[in-house]
């Protein structure tokens, strides 16, 4: 009987000196996770390394304005405005879904983390992104042999970001999203982009925050831009309100990638904001 008992009991005592051996190496190194690089879901337009913790439901209301170029005609960009309501849920630390609709697209996502930035070790923070969107502004009025393949676009982004300080946090996002459909003939449906971006805190709620794309291989005849947001996000308890001037208001990947179409230089940019609230 006590022959039976030590083979129980040694299996478990060797994994507690395992447990304990890993905790004084880790104390001795000194490393521990990153946390909080950013502290939106998104930088602005642009997917941020943030996932949703294990369990944790998001409710995401994105919305923009018309451009303020409209002036009062358009009463500074108060008509015209698009909005997109969205839900993301944390499968667990390292996975987590959306579903999100607006009257530009209905778009489906997965984030999932590939490794921490860590203290003492490594540098970097990177997460996976992917997408599906179906585009909801063709009209088979305008394209009577549309079928619903068409509507499709396809993303794919590898997310790498570091936290320098308690202050700023830069990120950098290659990107590879395919249409099925695009409007300028001239243009390859499978399409490349560099993405990039910011986060300062410079007071104890609020942050400036700053992403860019740059597009890799636009038709020189495509009317659309890079596109290009900044803004600030003010932290009020479990709430994150993002308010931000951009030149895109499409606000899913394949919107604000490949088909922005406001211009810095004339004026022509959106108001809008992200307000998000965790359950």
């Amino acid at each position: 009987m006590k022959k039976a008992l030590l083979l129980l009991l040694f299996p478990l005592s060797v994994m507690a000196q395992d447990d304990l051996l890993n905790e004084i190496d880790t104390a001795a190194t000194g490393k521990s996770k990153v946390e909080s690089a950013f502290k939106g879901l998104k930088i602005v337009n642009l997917e941020s390394t943030k996932l949703a913790a294990k369990g944790d439901l998001y409710f995401i209301v994105a919305h923009r304005f018309g451009s303020v170029k409209d002036g009062f005609e358009g009463f500074y960009g108060l008509d015209n405005a698009v909005t997109q309501l969205k839900f993301v849920y944390g499968l667990n630390d390292w996975f987590t879904i959306s579903g999100a609709r607006s009257e530009i697209a209905y778009d489906f996502s997965g984030k999932f983390l590939l490794k921490s930035q860590e203290t003492n070790g490594f540098p970097f923070a990177i997460a996976g992104f992917t997408s599906l969107t179906i585009n909801n502004t063709l009209k088979e009025s305008l394209y009577p042999e549309m079928e619903f393949n068409n509507r499709l676009t396809y993303v794919a982004q590898l997310l790498v970001s570091r936290k320098f300080n308690n202050n700023l946090s830069l990120e950098l996002a290659p990107t590879y999203f395919h249409e099925n459909f695009v409007i300028d003939d001239n243009q390859d449906n499978s399409q490349y982009a560099i993405g990039m971006g910011g986060r300062y805190k410079f007071a104890k709620r609020w942050s400036l925050n700053i992403d860019y794309a740059a597009h890799l291989n636009r038709s020189s005849s495509s009317p659309f831009r890079d596109p290009l947001s900044i803004g600030v996000d003010l932290e009020t308890g479990g709430h994150v309100f993002q308010m931000h001037f951009s030149n895109s208001q499409g606000m899913h990947e394949a919107g604000f990638l490949g088909s922005t179409a406001g211009d810095w230089g004339k004026g022509d940019v959106y108001f809008g904001f992200n307000l998000l609230r965790v359950f």
